[in-house]
């Protein structure tokens, strides 16, 4: 009897079906690495508005502001106050927020600052 060399159609089936499973597993796990790096994105903006607000504003005037942006948050990178889906702390669908509270003439003594994460619950931070 003479021996045919080669796979037969089961042994293809079963590597094409493993390459596959394989090729899922990677976009699945690429999408959730994706998706931690921009959580780790919107902490890191949240803490540079803190330290901002902490060490820069509040430390020079003892008083916090009612809105946050560029031009009274000057010692930070003003790329932070986009969130990772390009709308501006503020807008409309913008993953950061600024509440202030108890606030009169516009000097408020308290405020939060909350970024909606994609993994994780919100992350918060609090005045001091």
């Amino acid at each position: 009897m003479k021996k045919k060399s080669g796979f037969t159609i089961l042994e293809l089936a079963i590597v094409i079906i493993f390459a596959g499973l394989a090729v899922v597993l990677f976009f699945v796990q690429k999408s959730n690495m994706d998706a931690m790096e921009r959580d780790e994105d919107r902490k890191t903006a949240i803490n540079a508005m803190y330290y901002a607000l902490e060490e820069g504003f509040y430390a020079k005037n003892k008083y916090y502001p009612e809105t946050i942006s560029e031009s009274n948050l000057t010692v930070m990178d003003p790329k932070l106050f986009t969130d990772p889906n390009g709308v501006n702390l503020g807008q409309e669908g913008s993953n950061y927020t600024y509440t202030p509270a108890n606030c009169e003439d516009g000097k408020c003594k308290e405020y939060t600052l909350r970024a909606e994460l994609e993994k994780e619950d919100a992350y918060i931070k609090k005045n001091r």
